[in-house]
């Protein structure tokens, strides 16, 4: 795991306090930073544009520009002049250099976007526009200082947004890099180091990033063990017997000693999933919701649920007039998009918005629920997904367009499903069916336009 930041001036005036590092200090490790960039991707007599705002993060620009010279045909670009004192500075430096500013021109190998980074609070204006639609319809490497211009901190996007092929942020990272539109315009992601360790410049924080590497798979370790060992998932199989199917099918997958598909009526499924026509007295755990439709009664499905059973809910049951009283239970995980989220926080008379609304304050929205519902798991699907519990949230940035795909939420499901047989933590089975669902298909070499729901589940077993 990986700490994110709403900001970082915080952070540095630490450094500044605690390890007597200056300003000026970090500022030239962040440009070693982005000269390390510059030089691993652009050989030497190549052009570099440079484009530098009027604040620090200019002058982190202006002092990759010095850093550069001579060995770099440099454009340097400064728009909006030097209004910080630091700027001045890095200005000064670098014109007894000799180093001269133009104009944007064409023609480069690599483009630095050094303009605003996370300090960016105000709409931008037209020159800054103007330059930002300049700078994405060059051809040549683009990298961005901190953040790409155009990003704010709630991670939402201007519509000239710097689209980077890496971006280079100083000294930890920041929160907004990992909204569901950010994903766009970030490219690859590495962290500067301001001058101390990342373990000494950062504190601890209630947002984490996840690695491929906290994946912690359910490897079966004791010899002497059934198939009872492993828990017994019961799925709620409604109108569409497909959804039940692929998560009955996942969470077998995934671990699982028995699924069984409760459903009114005999339905054809694969052989090695069980059916029953109420709930089985070794059940485990309950995935419910995925294909539900108005196959149930109130009755029938409180009757199926008068348990203490941990409990994945998903997709109809969000819309179902026994969905507040599941909300209120021990042990249970939401699978909401963000039109269900939308609609789970009206129902609970938390916030009355559109889809649009609440991407643009996903983190936000997400702290708000878990706060007023902290037992709850929440898993909000979306680009970047955010796995979260009251004081706890962890965005898995691994998701790729291939999950796009009727059925791929299902999937999801049944390993949620699976781990909370097993008995695993609620937000501990969240995160680990998360990331296998992602990391299953992250390095597959089905086109992603292919990829299907079965294909995931095949996949599973190769992590």
């Amino acid at each position: 795991m990986q700490n994110l930041y709403t900001e970082v001036t915080t952070l540095d005036r630490r450094c500044v306090t605690n390890y007597a590092l200056s300003e000026e200090l970090m500022m030239e490790h962040a440009a070693t930073a982005l000269e390390y960039a510059v030089r691993s991707h652009t050989t030497t007599g190549g052009r570099v544009l440079i484009v530098c705002g009027s604040g620090n993060n200019g002058a982190d620009g202006l002092a990759l520009a010095r850093l550069l010279y001579p060995d770099y045909a440099l454009n340097v670009h400064l728009p909006f002049g030097a209004s910080s004192p630091l700027c001045q500075l890095q200005r000064e430096r670098l014109e007894k250099l000799g180093v001269k500013f133009s104009a944007i021109e064409e023609g480069y190998d690599t483009i630095v976007d050094a303009m605003f980074g996370s300090g960016l609070n105000r709409p931008l204006g037209p020159t800054a526009i103007d330059v930002l639609e300049r700078l994405n319809a060059l051809n040549g490497y683009k990298i961005a200082c901190d953040i790409p211009s155009g990003l704010y901190a709630s991670g939402t996007l201007e519509q000239y947004t710097f689209k980077a092929d890496l971006t280079v942020t100083m000294g930890a990272l920041k929160r907004s890099l990992y909204s569901d539109a950010a994903k766009e315009v970030i490219g690859t992601v590495t962290v500067a180091n301001l001058g101390v360790a990342r373990s000494s410049y950062e504190t601890p924080s209630s947002w984490q990033l996840a690695d491929e590497s906290d994946l912690s798979l359910p490897t079966r370790t004791r010899t002497s063990t059934h198939k009872g060992s492993y828990g017994h998932l019961a799925v709620i199989c409604g109108e569409k017997i497909g959804a039940s199917v692929l998560a009955g099918s996942a969470a077998l997958r995934f671990g699982t000693g028995l699924v069984s598909l409760i459903s009114n009526e005999n339905v054809a499924i694969p052989y090695e999933l069980m059916q029953s026509h109420s709930l089985p007295a070794t059940a485990t755990a309950i995935a419910l919701g995925m294909g539900l439709g108005e196959e149930f009664c109130d009755d029938e499905l409180s009757r199926l649920l008068d348990n203490a059973h941990p409990m994945i809910l998903d997709a109809d049951i969000f819309y179902h007039p026994l969905f507040l009283s599941l909300l209120k239970r021990q042990n249970v995980v939401l699978t909401p998009h963000p039109k269900e989220f939308a609609h789970i926080l009206k129902v609970c008379g938390m916030a009355d918005i559109d889809v649009a609304t609440l991407q643009n304050d996903r983190f936000g929205y997400a702290e708000r629920f878990c706060s007023a519902y902290p037992h709850a798991v929440l898993v909000l699907k979306g680009s970047n997904v955010i796995i979260a519990r009251h004081g706890t949230f962890v965005i898995n940035p691994h998701g790729t367009v291939a999950l796009a795909k009727g059925g791929s939420g299902d999937v999801l499901g049944g390993l949620i499903g699976a781990l909370l047989a097993q008995g695993y933590d609620p937000f501990e089975a969240a995160l680990n069916a998360s990331l296998a669902h992602t990391l299953a298909v992250k390095n597959t070499l089905i086109n992603n336009y292919a990829l299907t729901p079965l294909d995931i589940i095949e996949r599973i077993s190769t992590l």
